[in-house]
């Protein structure tokens, strides 16, 4: 029976340590990208996958319970309000911002004249 303990605690410990590393990228991701929306899906994937593993390890460590399944709930919970909640924030930035379209169209901009530069040097 302790076998059985420390292989769930194992387990378990491993997908904690697996979603505090999804912390650090995400965290990584908040200061590194310039642009918002980037910045919000780092966050946005980051809290649904890191707190999704983590609360899935707190789930085997537990074991099979009422808290488990209270847990689960939490899980489902998440997946399904974290994305819809950042998918309206990036669709409000979209809608305010008088920047993006400029934005846009440096990006674009340097993305052809890679594309150029590309064709002209395979030519």
């Amino acid at each position: 029976m302790e076998v059985i303990f420390w292989i769930r605690f194992i387990i378990g410990a491993c997908l904690i340590a697996m979603g505090l590393g999804i912390f650090f990228v995400e965290i990584f991701g908040l200061f590194k990208f310039k642009y918002v929306l980037n910045r919000m899906h780092a966050a946005a994937m980051g809290d649904t996958l890191g707190l999704g593993s983590m609360i899935l390890g707190l789930i085997v460590i537990n074991g099979v319970n009422f808290v488990s399944l209270k847990l689960f709930c939490v899980i489902l919970f998440l997946w399904i309000a974290s994305p819809v909640a950042s998918h309206l924030m990036a669709q409000m930035e979209v809608e305010t911002n008088k920047d993006l379209n400029e934005y846009e169209e440096i990006e674009n901009v340097s993305v052809l004249e890679e594309d150029k530069e590309g064709g002209k040097a395979n030519a």
